[in-house]
């Protein structure tokens, strides 16, 4: 057994993370921080792990050293205290934004302010198992992945790593995400009567999670012009990625099929849906929750040569918990699915 801690875990993707690690069969969770918490049983904020835990939060300052420490905190706050992180946990999961970009000044474009620990970014891992498993396995610092660059990536991962994209033309994609992508902290936004059956489009340009899709598909070749946008819709966990993007050359769906297979061929969590009827022919986030899967599909328009290619997943596992349990158990050696085996659930 080895011995783990959520720093932030009063949050939604802290709480996905305890749950997790409360259920994982060779972790002790052994604290969960939270400054406004501090003292009170962590069911009392997470009532669903009523019963199953007697552990109280604690405040950061009383963080005791652990084997893997994961980091739940808002963007900004983990370059602040990595030093101080980096000797208590022998292995971190960052789970914000602050160590995905390996560039400093790219940082800084997107996120509207210096790094304050740059020489610390070469030090992680883009936590993206899919596309990034061997650097992940055995490694002592990871980074978690945007949900929405997560299932941007993960829908047109096949196209690029196999180059058949005209990387001159320009990839547009829309995200559609529930409510809980906003946390768990109250605003106008997230006042009932405001937020209830929406369809806002709150980040049609300049959304952060576009620097982190360009800098993977970089890996494959010239980085494309990716163009996203994020609208808000009436769910709670979800997010639909749908991308668009023009073929190099002439291709059939028999060729398509072919690339995506290849590519996700032995992937534990992605899974193509592409079907001929029925009403999940195509990737839905609805019938994801609770779970570490992405469904992937796509279409084609054959006489444009567009690939339309989506993806489905639940924001907080997927798109952030489950894919940081992932990454802990590709670092430590264990099988990749431990304590990551639950399918979701439906109806729902």
């Amino acid at each position: 057994m080895i011995r783990a801690a959520v720093v932030g875990a009063s949050g939604y993707v802290g709480g996905e993370l305890l749950r997790l690690l409360l259920a994982h069969p060779r972790v002790e969770l052994a604290q969960a921080t939270s400054e406004r918490h501090a003292g009170r049983f962590v069911y009392q904020v997470h009532p669903n792990l009523r019963g199953h835990t007697r552990l109280k939060f604690t405040s950061v300052r009383d963080l005791a050293p652990v084997d893997v420490l994961f980091l739940a905190l808002p963007h900004g706050e983990a370059q602040k205290g990595i030093e101080h992180f980096a000797k208590v946990g022998e292995r971190i999961v960052d789970l914000s934004a602050d160590f995905r970009l390996r560039d400093p000044s790219l940082y800084e474009q997107w996120y509207g302010h210096p790094h304050q620990a740059p020489y610390w970014l070469e030090r992680f891992v883009y936590g993206l198992p899919e596309i990034n498993r061997e650097a992940i396995r055995g490694a002592r610092y990871v980074s978690g992945v945007g949900c929405n660059a997560t299932a941007t990536i993960l829908a047109l991962w096949p196209l690029f790593r196999a180059d058949v994209v005209d990387r001159t033309r320009d990839v547009i994609v829309e995200v559609k995400v529930g409510s809980s992508e906003g946390g768990n902290r109250v605003s106008e936004a997230s006042h009932h009567p405001e937020r209830s059956h929406v369809i806002r489009s709150y980040a049609p340009t300049g959304h952060r999670h576009t620097a982190e899709v360009i800098q993977a598909f970089g890996m494959t070749g010239t980085e494309p012009r990716v163009h996203l946008s994020v609208t808000a819709v009436e769910l709670v966990r979800g997010a639909l990625a749908t991308a668009h993007v023009f073929l190099r050359s002439a291709m059939d769906e028999k060729e398509l099929w072919r690339l995506y297979r290849d590519a996700y061929e032995g992937e534990p969590f992605v899974r193509i849906v592409k079907e001929r009827r029925g009403i999940y022919r195509y990737p839905e986030p609805k019938i994801l929750a609770g779970s570490n899967h992405a469904d992937v599909g796509f279409a084609l328009d054959e006489r444009t040569g567009r690939v339309v290619a989506l993806a489905a997943i639940d924001n907080l596992m997927k798109g952030a918990a489950g894919t940081a349990v992932q990454c802990m158990n590709l670092m430590l050696g264990w099988e990749e699915t431990l304590g990551l085996d639950f399918p979701g659930l439906h109806p729902i």
